[in-house]
């Protein structure tokens, strides 16, 4: 049996007769007035009919299995609807959902909970208007998550959730922040044009993405990263441009349809992913992409040490300026004549000899070295000190 109406005006509680009817529901153009809170269902003075639910008791806690598609299509809920627990007694109700959900570009104007929330097939909320709190909270979604171009008028909490095939929130906007701490991408996931309206950075901490080395996460940090810009925050916005960054060599050296190409495909992308290793080890390891200036520091530092110990040892003639004796072969001498080498400085009191071929060639490489390092550490600097 189908629980259909359209262009209609209906009371929460005919849809949860409905839903206790073991009805699939599928309304269009409907304006729902009262709460629709599946707890109503539980509530002896309600009256409902819960014989024909599908209830589980464990521990005190209740799982409800909604066996049918349910689908509000472009509908306007006047009040909350909360399929979870009350505020009061979290984990007392975990919903489940065999089938298709699909609340597509309706309108829910009191308090929107989700959490704790199974749902095995589609969960579609494309072009919704959550004017109040949205939460998803420790849900988990088997199939599709849809929230494209939806609007977060209130907070929208998803932290503790786990999207195990495709997350798509694409040209969504998070008017008052968003919480994505311990969220699990499993799947694909996709942030594109999504923007927060106010001076608020969404909650991240530990967020995690499966196919972080298919690039999927790039998305997601050029979403962090223009928050925490509109917001003040340039040392955050700063990190996620690394992350970002990071994500797109990753989408680059994969490149597209990564996942419909044959074994030999897949092989020869990566062989032409090879191009790709300048980058990998200069712009991201080194330089940090502009935002680890102390990975430069390090690197210069670790250069001057090793081949000032070169020049300390039997390995390496070192000529000395107006010094008749036997050439030094302490430390000290070899780490200030590689510092003067490294920094270009050439004071001249001490040189590479004439005849010594190796000496000159790492002096040489030191020298260019040191002049690359230098600028790439200035340029890091001044990246990062500079913004706004």
């Amino acid at each position: 049996m189908i629980f259909q109406r359209e262009n209609q005006r209906i009371s929460a509680s005919e849809i949860l007769e409905a839903m206790a009817g073991g009805q699939a529901i599928k309304l269009h153009r409907c304006t729902i007035s009262g709460e629709l809170d599946v707890n109503r269902l539980f509530v002896k003075d309600e009256n409902f009919d819960s014989s024909n639910l599908n209830v589980s008791v464990a521990d005190e806690k209740m799982t409800l299995t909604l066996p049918e598609p349910i689908t509000f299509d472009s509908c306007t809920f006047e009040d909350n609807v909360l399929f979870a627990s009350p505020w009061d007694r979290p984990g007392k109700l975990e919903v489940v959902f065999k089938k298709d959900v699909v609340f597509n570009s309706s309108v829910f104007g009191g308090q929107t909970r989700f959490s704790k929330t199974l749902f095995c097939a589609l969960a579609g909320f494309d072009g919704c208007v959550f004017n109040r709190i949205a939460a998803f909270r420790n849900a988990i979604f088997c199939g599709q998550a849809k929230y494209r171009t939806v609007a977060f008028k209130g907070y929208g909490l998803f932290n503790d959730s786990v999207f195990r095939t495709e997350a798509g929130f694409t040209n969504s906007c998070f008017s008052k922040g968003g919480n994505f701490t311990n969220v699990r991408f499993e799947g694909k996931a996709d942030f594109a044009g999504v923007y927060s309206e106010s001076k608020s950075v969404p909650v991240y901490e530990s967020v995690w993405f499966a196919r972080r080395r298919y690039g999927d996460d790039e998305t997601f940090w050029r979403f962090i990263k223009q928050a925490s810009q509109e917001a003040g925050y340039y040392q955050l916005a700063g990190e996620s441009f690394y992350n970002e960054r990071c994500a797109h060599f990753w989408r680059k050296f994969r490149g597209p349809n990564y996942d419909g190409l044959s074994s030999l495909q897949k092989f020869g992308r990566i062989v032409r992913g090879v191009r790709l290793l300048p980058e990998l080890a200069l712009g991201r390891w080194l330089f940090g992409y502009g935002e680890r200036p102390v990975r430069v520091l390090v690197a210069s530092l670790l250069i001057i040490f090793v081949c000032g110990l070169f020049y300390s040892s039997p390995y390496a003639e070192i000529s000395y300026r107006a010094y008749s004796g036997a050439p030094s072969r302490s430390f000290m001498d070899g780490l200030y004549f590689s510092t003067i080498t490294f920094t270009t400085l050439g004071f001249g009191d001490m040189y590479p000899a004439y005849d010594h071929l190796l000496t000159r060639c790492i002096a040489m490489a030191e020298a260019l070295s040191g002049a690359c390092l230098m600028a790439l550490f200035v340029v890091a600097l001044s990246k990062r000190y500079s913004r706004g």
